[in-house]
């Protein structure tokens, strides 16, 4: 048995309190402290990563700004279908290349996970971000799939709720607006449970470029934008 586990990828075991690392590369968040309790040091690569929060708004794309800054020039960053549309100028003032910002609203839930999954898989995106309603566990394994074929990583975007039920994502965090930040609760990883919490606080934190995605900003004919304020 010993000299099995010997063979397998060192990715693939973990020991004790020790992260295990990811079969892939990682990224880093920007953010220090999420960094430390992140396998690997930063976001899988190649992997479905959940973000559940009981609604839109409380601080998503302001965790993903350093990310989403970091994106090489010729890929895209995929926004498929989101809630409310992300603010562009408080996205290009934060650093964002809103050229290579592909946003797509499918009009079935149906499309959404063939569109999800397109753009996960083509290769051709630096990041998908993707807001699905309520895939079911089939959908999951197969957007992870893409994601670790193509080595990008997907961040998919559910209510709180869905913490209850069981997913292929190999990482998956709740999020909760504080006063001037946001708390992170990592759920699930590879490696031992977490056992406390990640506290990030934008203004406190250069990483975060004075960003919290915390409002709906109104936007022309009525239309609600997720927006960035500091």
């Amino acid at each position: 048995m010993a000299q099995a586990l010997e063979n397998l990828p060192a990715g693939l075991v973990w020991q004790g309190s020790h992260l295990a690392r990811p079969p892939g590369n990682t990224l880093p968040t920007g953010f220090p402290a999420l960094d430390a309790e992140l396998p690997g040091g930063g976001w899988p690569a190649g992997a479905l990563i959940e973000l559940l929060a009981e609604h839109p708004g409380v601080g998503e794309l302001s965790l993903l700004l350093p990310l989403m800054r970091s994106a090489r020039a010729e890929r895209w960053i995929a926004c498929i279908a989101p809630p409310l549309l992300p603010y562009a100028p408080a996205l290009a003032a934060a650093g964002v290349p809103l050229q290579r910002l592909l946003l797509v609203q499918p009009a079935t839930a149906a499309e959404t996970l063939w569109a999800t999954r397109q753009a996960t898989a083509s290769g051709a995106c630096a990041l998908v971000l993707a807001w699905p309603s309520r895939p079911d566990t089939a959908a999951l394994r197969r957007l992870q799939l893409a994601a670790e074929e193509s080595a990008t990583p997907l961040f998919l975007f559910r209510e709180r709720g869905m913490a209850r039920h069981a997913s292929p994502a190999p990482l998956r965090l709740a999020l909760a607006p504080t006063a001037g930040g946001l708390r992170i609760d990592i759920l699930k990883r590879r490696g031992p449970p977490a056992t406390r919490p990640v506290h990030l606080n934008w203004n406190g934190d250069a990483a975060a470029g004075a960003a919290d995605a915390s409002t709906a900003a109104p936007g022309r004919n009525g239309a609600r934008h997720l927006a960035l304020v500091g």
